[in-house]
């Protein structure tokens, strides 16, 4: 049963009530206030006070403050009047205990008001915010669309203009090519026509060697002395256009050259249109070297470079994963090839908000280079986004 407190001491105007009430050595945090228009209640165990006050206050107004072992009150009167006292008199037990009991739930439904009102102002302020950034984020996007548009098609007209040329140089030279092999074949044709009037002795041979292919002349009664040589020209003829058609499974080598074919040629042209923040174009390069060799991994590791500069992601994961497959086993020889990839993954990872599989990208990296002061401190950024999101949440 708690202590009733009755040695309180109050004054009055028309318009506010200044109650001081003692906490009797009570700690200050263990006193509990509860304040209504009618009600007023302080519990401090083992004591309690309680005031069914003689008229209704401004309780939103009202004001308590706490100190110096004392509870000192400030109750505006909701209409000017003096009071004849404190707490209501001559009112029964049923009676108080009704105002109680309303003061408790009206209580309740203010707190239940006020955190609806919080939670709807919450919500606004979250709608308004996410509305916000996804007006930025999609003008950002529009943006880099534009940008990678642009340079797609400034690329796209480079590269083709680079193949016309190299096409028409080709094709020159297989021009060329067919006419040095038409001379020879007339010269031949004209040499045949010699040795026709030649008069050779019955079931005797002749050889005759020209560019390396021996042509067997047999002659007899029957036989034409030449049906052989014009039956090799024409093997020869079908091997050149065999040669050709060398490459066709591979349609961008037809118009390149012997150097532009070679996959480390084609890296260091990738390397240094990236150094001209070509990007799309690099891109084509180490395309093609690596459909002339994939088992390079400074290709799809250079790739990735490029894939994050467009802010393709998903293909800069793809890319360093590929090459840290390539990079096996690890050896001191591919340890900095290896942080690289490591490190581009990771950033990958933490652009498209998987901060987790970036940190441990990162870490992977460290472990590689344990000094390195920049991967350092993009890992503790990482920890700090991490460490925040799961306080959010």
């Amino acid at each position: 049963m708690p202590l009733q407190v009755s040695d309180y001491s109050w004054q009055q105007t028309k318009t506010a009530v200044f109650l001081s009430l003692p906490l009797k050595g009570v700690c200050v945090r263990d006193a509990d206030v509860f304040c209504t228009e009618n009600y007023l209640k302080v519990n401090f165990p083992p004591f309690l006070f309680e005031a069914f006050l003689y008229a209704p206050i401004d309780d939103a107004s009202s004001k308590a403050k706490i100190g110096n072992d004392t509870v000192v009150f400030t109750l505006y009167k909701k209409e000017a009047a003096m009071w004849e006292t404190l707490s209501l008199t001559g009112v029964n037990k049923e009676m108080l205990q009704k105002i109680r009991e309303k003061s408790i739930l009206q209580a309740q439904e203010r707190a239940k008001e006020a955190i609806e009102a919080k939670a709807a102002a919450k919500r606004e302020d979250q709608k308004y915010t996410l509305d916000a950034m996804m007006k930025i984020e999609e003008e950002e996007r529009k943006k880099i669309e534009d940008m990678k548009e642009s340079e797609r098609i400034k690329a796209t007209k480079e590269l083709e203009a680079w193949k016309e040329c190299q096409r028409k140089a080709e094709e020159q030279k297989r021009i060329q090519r067919e006419e040095k092999l038409h001379q020879k074949e007339t010269q031949m044709e004209e040499e045949r026509k010699n040795l026709k009037h030649k008069s050779l002795p019955r079931n005797s041979s002749r050889y005759l060697a020209t560019e390396g292919i021996m042509i067997t002349l047999i002659f007899s009664g029957k036989v034409s002395p030449f049906g052989e040589t014009s039956f090799s020209f024409q093997w020869l003829h079908k091997q050149a256009e065999a040669r050709r058609a060398m490459n066709t499974d591979i349609p961008e080598l037809c118009d390149l050259k012997e150097e532009e074919k070679n996959p480390e040629w084609l890296k260091d042209k990738g390397n240094k249109l990236f150094a001209t923040e070509n990007y799309l174009a690099a891109i084509n390069a180490y395309n093609l070297a690596i459909r002339l060799n994939n088992k390079i991994p400074l290709l799809y590791l250079n790739r990735a470079a490029c894939h994050l500069k467009l802010k393709n992601l998903h293909k800069a994961i793809e890319d360093s994963s590929k090459a840290l497959e390539l990079l096996t086993p690890p050896v001191t020889d591919n340890a900095n090839a290896r942080m690289k990839a490591h490190v581009r993954r990771g950033t990958a990872f933490c652009q498209l908000e998987l901060y987790v599989e970036g940190l441990q990208d990162y870490e992977a990296a460290l472990k590689i280079d344990p000094s390195n002061k920049i991967i350092q401190n993009d890992a503790e950024k990482i920890r700090t986004v991490i460490q925040g999101t799961e306080l959010k949440s």
